[in-house]
C-alpha cells in the first residue's frame, strides 16, 4: 500500500495553493479553511478518505448539512469549498475527475444589496469632529469609502503613494491582485487633504511603514477598526441603523447608476470581473 497524504494535509495544500498561486486575501482564505475544516472532520468521522470517495459520498455530506439545519446559502458555500479543492486534485494530477462536478448547488434565494438613503448618507458624512486628529481620519474614510466604492480591505491597504490628489485618483489593488484606479470626489479630496495636513502626523508614532490610514496606536487601521468607527458613528444617529462598510459600497455603485452613470462604468470602478455581478444593482436601483 502506497503512502498518501491525509485529507488534512490535502486541504492544506489547496489553501496553501489559494494563498500563494491565487493570491487569495488572508480573509478569503480563513473561509475556505473553516469549510474545508467541517468537511475533514466529517470524513473522519464517517472513515472517508478525500481521494476515494466518489459524488454519492459527498451528497451525504450535503445531506448531513441539510439535516443539521445549515441555510441554503451556507450549505452552498461550503459545497464551493469543496468543489475548488476536488479541481485542485484533478490539477495535479492526484484524480482524473471530480467527483464533486456533477453536485448540484442548492438554490440560494437572491439577496439584493442594502443601500442606504442618500440623506442618510449625508448624515453620516457630517458626524466627524474635524477639530481632532482622529476626526478628521474618520472623515477622510468615511467620504472616501463613498466616493470611490472601494472595499474596505482595500482602504486599510492604501499606502500614502496610492493615492493622488492633484489628479484625483486612487490606486487600489483588489481581489486577486487586481489593480485598478478610481477617480474620486473632489470633497473627498479636500478630506484626504486635511487629514495629510492636520491628522495623520499627529497620529503618527513612527510605526505606520507607510500605511494611510493609522490606529491611535500609530500604526496600521484594520478593517475591523474602521467596522468599529463605522458602528460608533450610527449610534449617533437619531435613528437606529445598522450598515458595514460594504453597504457603502452598495450605495456609492446604485447611486451611480440612479444618476445616470452607465452598468460598464460602475463595473470598472468597483473592480468586478464579471458584468453579472454588477447587474444586481440595476434591481436595486429599480426597486
Amino acid at each position: 500500500m502506497t503512502d498518501r497524504p491525509g485529507n488534512e494535509a490535502l486541504a492544506d495544500a489547496y489553501l496553501q495553493h489559494l494563498r500563494v498561486e491565487r493570491n487569495l486575501s488572508p480573509r478569503t482564505v480563513t473561509a475556505y479553511a473553516s469549510d474545508l475544516a467541517g468537511l475533514c472532520d466529517w470524513a473522519a468521522r464517517e472513515q472517508v478518505h478525500l481521494l476515494e470517495a466518489d459524488h454519492r459520498v459527498l451528497r451525504r455530506y450535503l445531506a448531513e448539512l441539510d439535516r443539521a439545519r445549515y441555510s441554503k446559502r451556507t450549505i452552498a458555500r461550503r459545497l464551493a469549498a469543496v468543489r475548488g479543492l476536488y479541481r485542485y486534485l484533478v490539477r495535479r494530477g492526484m484524480l482524473s475527475a471530480s467527483p464533486a462536478a456533477i453536485l448540484s448547488t442548492p438554490k440560494v434565494p437572491k439577496r439584493l444589496p442594502a443601500v442606504a438613503a442618500v440623506s442618510l448618507i449625508d448624515s453620516l458624512l457630517a458626524l466627524p469632529d474635524r477639530s481632532s486628529a482622529s476626526g478628521l481620519r474618520d472623515a477622510a474614510i468615511l467620504e472616501l469609502l463613498y466616493a470611490s466604492g472601494i472595499r474596505v480591505s482595500e482602504l486599510t491597504g492604501l499606502s500614502l503613494g496610492d493615492i493622488d490628489l492633484a489628479s484625483a485618483t486612487v490606486r487600489v489593488m483588489g481581489k486577486g491582485a487586481r489593480e485598478r484606479i478610481v477617480p474620486i470626489h473632489a470633497l473627498a479630496v479636500d478630506r484626504v487633504r486635511e487629514y495629510l495636513r492636520s491628522g495623520r502626523p499627529v497620529l503618527d508614532k513612527g510605526a505606520a511603514d507607510g500605511a494611510l490610514f493609522l490606529n491611535r496606536l500609530g500604526t496600521r487601521l484594520s478593517s475591523g477598526g474602521v467596522r468599529r468607527m463605522l458602528d460608533r458613528y450610527l449610534g449617533e444617529l437619531e435613528h437606529a441603523v445598522q450598515m458595514t462598510p460594504h453597504d457603502l459600497r452598495h450605495s456609492f455603485a446604485t447611486h451611480l447608476l440612479e444618476g445616470g452613470a452607465d452598468l460598464r462604468t460602475v463595473q470598472e470602478l468597483l473592480g468586478h470581473v464579471a458584468l453579472s455581478t454588477t447587474q444586481i444593482y440595476t434591481h436595486v436601483s429599480t426597486r
